[in-house]
């Protein structure tokens, strides 16, 4: 089951983010990924949600570590037109 959050940008641009899903897979909370990679909990769910307007590469590079994924697990792009650009 799908669970990806999404981020709405400007111009119907949308950028999915699927930490949730990798979580649940790798059986880790979002406490505990806070823990191993020394980011607040409110700043991962920020992320988790969609409402981040930027990550760090170092951000981004640590969390995979942590869950020992590729940035592309967490990360996505959806370009399907949106009712404002139809």
């Amino acid at each position: 089951m799908e669970t990806a959050t999404t981020a709405t940008l400007d111009a119907g641009n949308r950028i999915v983010v699927t930490l949730d899903d990798m979580l649940y897979q790798r059986r880790m909370t979002l406490t505990e990924l806070a823990e191993k990679v020394d980011i607040t909990l409110a700043n991962l769910s920020i992320l988790k949600t969609g409402k981040a307007k930027a990550i760090r590469f170092s951000t981004l590079e640590a969390i995979c570590a942590a869950l020992e994924c590729q940035p592309g697990d967490l990360l996505g792009y959806d370009g399907s037109p949106s009712e404002a650009s139809a």
